[in-house]
């Protein structure tokens, strides 16, 4: 009998160890994991900051009549610290940017904000160059439901765009 209960508490300790080594393995790979994730703002082209004459050619949409055929704005990037912020005196917009991708002249980023009581997730992708960029604009205008937060409805519209530089940079740091 006692036999089987040393056997029994080798068992379950050699149980414990393995199972501290598991956890041990695993939270070290969710550590390197964390360390590779996100973009840095450093990694920016500075030429992107500045003011930018934008226009853009409607491409495809789900939603004819909605959004417009053809368009021209102006879009002020900027960076203070370690936030950048797209302005429009146009529309009046005014958005902090999330970057999702920086690799060379590629830049992905996303600016969410309200328009007209409906969320509006605007995605760019732009390869730029010294004074111009190109690209792809896509824009999700969801309707939330005021009763209970689900998405009534999802409009949506792709464009390409160009951009000229107006002026300068504006890093602010």
């Amino acid at each position: 009998m006692q036999n089987e209960k040393y056997k029994s508490i080798k068992l379950v300790l050699l149980l414990f160890i393995a199972s501290c080594f598991l956890l041990s393995s695993l939270n070290g790979s969710a550590q390197e994991t964390v360390l590779k994730v996100g973009v840095s703002i450093d990694s920016v082209p500075k030429n992107l900051y500045g003011a930018w004459r934008v226009s853009s050619k409607l491409i495809s949409t789900n939603s004819e009549g909605t959004f417009k055929e053809n368009n021209i704005d102006l879009w002020n990037l900027s960076r203070v610290n370690n936030v950048i912020t797209l302005d429009n005196p146009f529309s009046k917009a005014h958005a902090s940017i999330t970057l999702d991708e920086v690799s060379g002249g590629f830049i992905k980023f996303k600016k969410i904000g309200d328009y007209d009581n409906k969320k509006l997730t605007d995605t760019v992708e732009l390869t730029l160059q010294k004074e111009t960029f190109k690209g792809v604009n896509t824009l999700k205008l969801d309707t939330i439901s005021e009763v209970d937060g689900h998405v009534l409805k999802t409009q949506w519209a792709t464009y390409s765009i160009k951009g000229e530089k107006i002026s300068g940079d504006n890093i602010k740091e």
